[in-house]
């Protein structure tokens, strides 16, 4: 029987990206001379991957990005937010010994999220976190990205987990979205990047702290 399967969101789930994205964020847009973005825009520009973050960076400070402008902008902004990492960034607190629990009672861990997966996975590992992971899968690994369930489903398989007892655990619309799409449960956290309330979102459970995440609150949601 395939393992029981927790899987994370990356940025505003696992780990607190926000002050590194900034930095590269506003590294890129400098040099097209636009104002820089700050914490309370982050909200509107996550969540989507990198190149709907810069375009959205951009559209913000009332300059639409062109077809021609954003190669030489997407490279300047990975180049700049790899070179800085693990940076200023941290796991989120609770979220190692929560991980360590699920671990512990035979669940699988993956991670599923929109980021490029090449900078995902440098993430983790500069985070010292790869070996908890049995799947990193970014918006760049299928065809398609979350909310596409089939984002998720293709993660759960390769990490080995069980479809029928996964459980997608995020910050944003598209955790929650993708969740639904894929017909399972879904906590939210709230300390992430989310521009909605998070009980618009409809997830299964939200917890305010990582120490709520246990085994017996994840097999409780499997029989929902």
């Amino acid at each position: 029987m395939a393992a029981p399967i927790a899987v994370f969101d990356l940025d505003g789930t696992l780990i607190d990206t926000a002050p590194d994205l900034i930095d590269s964020l506003n590294f890129t847009i400098d040099a097209a001379g636009l104002e820089p973005v700050t914490y309370d825009d982050l909200t509107h520009l996550v969540g989507h991957g990198a190149k709907a973050m810069i375009e959205r960076s951009f559209a913000l400070r009332g300059h639409p990005l062109s077809e021609d402008e954003y190669p030489a902008m997407l490279e300047r902004f990975i180049t700049h937010y790899e070179a800085g990492m693990p940076g200023k960034g941290q796991p989120y607190p609770g979220v190692i010994d929560a991980m360590e629990r699920l671990a512990a009672a035979g669940f699988r861990l993956a991670v599923c999220t929109n980021k490029m997966e090449g900078l995902a996975r440098t993430l983790i590992r500069t985070n010292g976190l790869t070996e908890r992971f049995a799947a990193i899968t970014g918006g760049d690994t299928f065809t398609v990205r979350k909310p596409d369930p089939a984002h998720l489903m293709g993660t759960v398989e390769r990490a080995g987990g069980d479809p029928r007892r996964t459980v997608m655990i995020g910050d944003s619309l598209n955790d929650m979205l993708v969740a639904e799409n894929a017909g399972v449960p879904s906590i939210a956290v709230p300390f992430g990047y989310s521009d909605r309330p998070l009980e618009d979102l409809k997830p299964s459970r939200i917890i305010s702290h990582y120490d709520e995440l246990t085994p017996e609150l994840v097999e409780a949601l499997f029989t929902l």
